[in-house]
C-alpha cells in the first residue's frame, strides 16, 4: 500500500470524542492531533472521493455534522473509519493520519477556499450516498 513509511510515528492512543466529534491521536513523543470527523471525512483516502489519478477528485460537501460511527483497525498499518453518512471505504494509514495532523490548518484553509470558490456548502451534501444511520453517541 502506498504511503506506508516505516519512520512514521504510530499513535500510542486513539480516542474518539463523540460529543465534540473529534478523533484524538497521541504519539509516544507527547505530540497529539485532534482531527474533526468532518475534516477526516472531507479528506478521505477513498478512491470514490480521490479518483484514480490527478484531476479526478470529487470535492466533498455537506459534511459539517458527519460523525464517526465506528473505528476498525486494519492490520498494523491503518484504521477504517465508518461515518454516519454511510461512507466506509477509505483506509487511513498511520502515514496519512500523521500527515493530516501535521498539515491540518493549511489543508482546511484550502478546502474552505475551494468550497467558497465553487459556491458549495459544508451543510449541503452533493457528494455521498444517503445516510445509513449511526450516531456519535456520548463521550
Amino acid at each position: 500500500m502506498a504511503g506506508i513509511d516505516r519512520d512514521t510515528p504510530i499513535p500510542t492512543e486513539i480516542k474518539l470524542h463523540q460529543k465534540s466529534r473529534l478523533l484524538e491521536l497521541t504519539y509516544e513523543s507527547g505530540e497529539s492531533h485532534q482531527l474533526s470527523c468532518e475534516f477526516l471525512r472531507v479528506f478521505t483516502p477513498s478512491a470514490e472521493a480521490r479518483g484514480h489519478g490527478p484531476g479526478q477528485e470529487t470535492l466533498q460537501t455537506g459534511k459539517r455534522t458527519v460523525e464517526i460511527s465506528r473505528i476498525e483497525p486494519v492490520g498494523t498499518y491503518a484504521l477504517r473509519l465508518v461515518f454516519s453518512d454511510g461512507h466506509d471505504s477509505g483506509l487511513y494509514s498511520w502515514d496519512l493520519l500523521y500527515n493530516l495532523g501535521q498539515h491540518q490548518e493549511e489543508l482546511w484553509h484550502d478546502y474552505l477556499k475551494q468550497i467558497e470558490s465553487q459556491e458549495l456548502s459544508r451543510d449541503v451534501d452533493t457528494t455521498s450516498r444517503p445516510a445509513s444511520g449511526g450516531s456519535c453517541g456520548k463521550h
